[in-house]
């Protein structure tokens, strides 16, 4: 049994995993619009406000001409060249833009849509989803194959707790069987039969639960760190702390369950025959 819950408790933190996978992916990507050099800031920002209502909206970023013109000579600032052309304007060549993360990569191309509408074409010079869609497109079809993979793991992880379970009751119904059978040739009432091996697998259970606790600190200890150096954004240990008391009555629900049920299931066959 103490195998079928690290499993469970192994599953849940893989599931933790892919969905920081897949958070990490999707905040990558983003759209830009790109506004005329003759379009007031206050035009913008009520564009801006007006974007942040839409519900396929996470978020939206405003970058006037001047914070554009600062971030693109910090990117290139070891091209004297590339500075030195931007000299040669009388004015910022940059454009105000607005960057849009979306909640969901699939809803860039409603927010492209609702940009595209007649009443923004005077003000919008660009929108940069077509440049993105190709990237976007694959980011999809990334974190679908990746939930997917996700789904075939966890269910794998999950028949295997089930069969570590099953192979439990069997090897406790061999165990059990000459102790079940003298009982019931001295006339012990099934209730009276039962109770005990069921208290003794709840106990099992509870033991179990604890130990699987237990062992998951050294384990993530040591795997966390190498973890977070491929995937910075993930800190297993840290969630495991952080959401410690759901652990804890989750695996010991299940156990508790496992037990009991275990119990029942061996102490029934016996006394059937």
């Amino acid at each position: 049994m103490g195998l079928s819950l690290m499993v469970i408790g192994c599953l849940m933190l893989f599931n933790v995993t892919i969905q920081s996978i897949t958070d990490n992916l999707e905040n990558r990507v983003d759209i830009s619009v790109y506004f005329n050099g003759d379009v007031e800031e206050a035009k913008i920002l009520a564009i801006r406000q007006e974007l942040i209502e839409l519900e396929q909206v996470k978020n939206v970023d405003y970058i006037s001409q001047e914070q554009a013109l600062a971030d693109f000579q910090a990117k290139h600032k070891g091209n004297e060249v590339l500075l030195q052309s931007l000299q040669e304007f009388d004015q910022n060549p940059l454009e105000a833009s607005l960057n849009i993360k979306a909640n969901q990569a699939s809803q860039y191309e409603s927010i492209a849509e609702y940009l595209s509408q007649d009443r923004f074409g005077s003000v919008i010079d660009k929108i940069n989803y077509k440049q993105n869609e190709e990237i976007i497109n694959r980011l999809m079809r990334l974190t679908t194959n990746i939930q997917r993979a996700g789904w075939i793991i966890s269910l794998a992880l999950a028949l295997l707790a089930v069969l570590v379970t099953f192979n439990t009751v069997r090897l406790t119904m061999f165990n059990w069987r000459e102790e079940i059978s003298v009982m019931r040739l001295v006339g012990a009432a099934n209730w009276f039969i039962r109770g005990p091996f069921v208290v003794e697998g709840v106990i099992y259970g509870i033991v179990s639960s604890l130990g699987t606790l237990l062992l998951l600190f050294p384990i993530l200890f040591l795997i966390s760190p190498k973890i977070t150096n491929f995937l910075p954004d993930i800190d297993l240990l840290y969630f495991y702390q952080v959401n410690f008391w759901e652990f804890l009555f989750l695996l010991l629900g299940v156990g508790i369950l496992l037990g009991s049920l275990s119990s029942i299931i061996a102490v029934r066959r016996y006394l059937k025959s």
